[in-house]
This record gives structure tokens, C-alpha cells and sequence, in this order.
């Protein structure tokens, strides 16, 4: 993955895939929203965490974290980049799983959402939130 293509005013976070990861995420994504102003940050660090676990479960190589403020409308766009092909699929919800469950708590709590490739390889996971 090749990070020279990331914008650098863009606050960007890189990490090891491992056990620490979303809780890294988690402090990164809440220093902008309270840099941004936002007194509530709850959405954000649920999506992030989701997101980047995603991508530390099926993804490769290290997870990078982006976080920026949309143009258009003001809110919040968090974006987890890892090397892997697959992309998040949401599943039929399953009462008996004790897993599997990340990706359709975004498409539910996100105010929109995606997925696309990256043209080194790999992929962009991104969803939008409220400040």
C-alpha cells in the first residue's frame, strides 16, 4: 500500500494490525472530533473500531486511518485502508453467532458507508458520521 498517495493534510493514523489497534483508533478519532469541536464523539469511535478490527481480522499488512470533515456538509468521513482484497459483506443477523456482527452495526449506525478498491491493491473502508 502505498502511503506517498495519502493526502498530507489529511490526519492520518498508521498501525500494526494487532489487538491495540482499535483502541489507538479510538483515541485518534476522538483528539479530531474534539479539535473539530464535537462534544460527542460516541458514533464515531464505535464506527472506527468496527472498521478497523474488520480490517485487522480479514485484512493484510497495516490498517491506516484516516479522518476528515466532508466539504459538502460538514460531517465526519472515516476511512480504514488495509491490504486485502475481500471486501465487508453484511450478514443476515444470526442470534446464535458470537461474532460477525461489525460490519451490519455500520450500515446501521453510519449515515452512509462503502467500500473500493485501491489501485496498489487492497481496499478503502469508509463511513460518514454527524459531528
Amino acid at each position: 500500500m502505498s502511503l506517498n498517495a495519502m493526502t498530507p493534510d489529511v490526519p492520518t493514523l498508521v498501525l500494526e494490525p494487532d489487538d491495540r489497534a482499535p483502541r489507538l483508533a479510538r483515541r485518534f478519532l476522538a483528539e479530531w472530533f474534539r479539535e473539530w469541536g464535537s462534544r460527542d464523539d460516541y458514533i464515531g469511535r464505535v464506527l472506527v473500531s468496527e472498521l478497523v478490527t474488520n480490517s485487522c481480522v480479514h485484512g493484510e499488512g497495516p490498517v491506516v486511518v484516516r479522518v476528515f470533515r466532508d466539504e459538502r456538509d460538514g460531517g465526519a468521513v472515516i476511512e480504514v485502508w488495509d491490504g486485502g482484497d475481500g471486501r465487508p459483506v453484511v450478514r443476515a443477523e444470526d442470534v446464535q453467532a458470537t461474532s460477525g456482527r461489525g460490519v451490519f452495526m455500520v450500515s446501521q449506525l453510519a449515515l452512509s458507508w462503502g467500500t473500493r478498491p485501491l489501485v496498489e491493491g487492497g481496499k478503502v473502508t469508509w463511513a460518514k458520521c454527524g459531528l
